[in-house]
């Protein structure tokens, strides 16, 4: 994960304790702990999800109740990080229905897989729970509008984990892109490049004594342990991830849309080419994509967003390594979240620029914010589905090869059943608690 790391936890830890105090969580949909704080459980607090765990224990206004986790290595170390902070032990649990079923729980932060993202946060929007998932929010497009609909069904607040919602410098720049400062934008690019590793090759296996595989497949299909699928490598796997495209990609994509501003609704046009040009490992997504995405808008008008993945990549594109930029007829505005943008008008005068990084704690405040008021957070989970389903659509479009018409109102493809049948998942055939109702 890349784009919020142990540097960048240092650094906004700080601000994150200097400004926790100022939130006064004393109203909420769902009552509160006998003692006036929020009572929050961590589902996945490996991973990201330390980063999570490592910046709510700075905030004195909520309580962690308990960290959940099917490996116990890693419920163990959660708990550590807990006491480290000075703390109470949580409840450590295998089983989130054992945080599901606490009434006393206000919220949860999801920080599974991504094939446990919907599942889980629908099982918690039921159990009238308040979610912060991980990105990508959904495993699949259908899914992902699961989630809006449980998240509306409750009024529980959804928040999901692209962080750069919240971050003060790109909320800059995709203002200065829709405020028309470079004309009409027609246009957006976004890539995705960095050098990722071999995971290798594996054989099956029997799990490890410390994991509960049973537990961590979920709802997905039964397959056999294998070393290259834990942990994070799963996110490679067709049946358990989205690609790079949802895993770091999904955050730039989603910056591209925010400024493009197409409104709710998806591309009516996809087009892709891709596949594994570099890595010779386990791994089932491109290590190479490129994606086309077309909009057909009001009075004829047409907008293009363009993406570019190389994961095999050992430089900076363009002064960014991960980025986006806007192109308008009077200008063009570009920039990556991890540094800054910058502003230029015809002929590349430079007339505007900004700098800022991921802010994570301001994203975990907004989700708080909003627990406390009911609005809608920075990356709502409908804000959220739209972004995710650009990685959904291009990795569907780079499987089939070939140009693919997709219809926004009605979420299916055109004329297209092999298509279609991406647009949802397989789940296990013998059933599990955890597949979401009407999938």
């Amino acid at each position: 994960m890349r784009t919020f790391n142990r540097r960048s936890f240092l650094r906004h830890s700080s601000t994150f304790a200097a400004t926790a105090a100022s939130l006064h969580l004393t109203s909420g949909a769902r009552a509160q702990s006998p003692n006036g704080k929020f009572t929050i459980a961590f589902i996945g607090p490996g991973g990201m999800g330390t980063y999570h765990l490592k910046t709510f224990v700075q905030n004195d206004q909520v309580d962690i109740a308990y960290v959940c986790d099917v490996d116990q290595n890693r419920l163990a170390a959660a708990v550590k990080n807990v006491e480290a902070s000075g703390r109470k032990a949580p409840k450590a649990v295998g089983d989130l229905r054992r945080v599901l079923e606490d009434k006393s729980v206000d919220a949860v932060i999801i920080a599974t897989p991504d094939h446990w993202h919907a599942p889980a946060a629908i099982l918690a929007c039921d159990a009238g729970k308040h979610v912060y998932v991980e990105k990508p929010g959904s495993h699949n497009i259908r899914e992902g509008r699961l989630m809006i609909e449980a998240a509306r069904r409750t009024k529980r607040v959804v928040q999901v984990g692209t962080q750069t919602r919240s971050s003060a410098h790109m909320a800059a720049a995709t203002e200065k892109v829709r405020s028309g400062a470079i004309g009409e934008v027609l246009a957006c690019r976004v890539w995705n490049s960095q050098l990722r590793r071999n995971v290798g090759k594996a054989q099956p296996s029997t799990p490890p004594a410390h994991l509960d595989f049973d537990t961590w497949i979920g709802p997905a299909p039964m397959v056999p342990y294998k070393s290259t699928l834990l942990h994070g490598i799963w996110r490679w796997q067709f049946a358990f991830g989205s690609g790079d495209m949802g895993n770091d990609g999904v955050h730039d994509l989603d910056v591209g849309l925010w400024g493009l501003d197409v409104g709710f609704r998806h591309p009516d046009r996809i087009a892709a080419l891709g596949g594994k040009y570099f890595f010779d490992d386990d791994q089932q997504f491109p290590d190479t994509q490129t994606c086309v995405f077309e909009w057909n808008l009001a009075g004829g008008k047409k907008k293009q967003l363009i993406y570019e993945q190389r994961i095999w990549a050992p430089y900076v594109q363009e002064g960014y390594e991960n980025g986006d930029a806007w192109y308008g007829t009077k200008g063009y505005v570009i920039g990556g979240k991890e540094s800054g943008w910058q502003m230029f008008e015809a002929k590349n005068k430079p007339v505007a620029s900004g700098k800022g990084s991921p802010d994570l704690p301001a994203h975990h405040r907004n989700f708080l914010d909003c627990i406390k008021t009911g609005a809608r957070p920075n990356a709502d989970v409908e804000i959220h589905h739209y972004s995710a389903s650009l990685c959904h659509l291009g990795n569907i479009a780079t499987r089939l090869g070939r140009t693919l018409n997709f219809d926004s109102a009605k979420e299916q493809f055109i004329g297209d059943p092999e298509a279609n049948a991406l647009v949802r998942r397989e789940y296990r055939k013998e059933g599990h608690w955890s597949v979401p109702r009407g999938v």
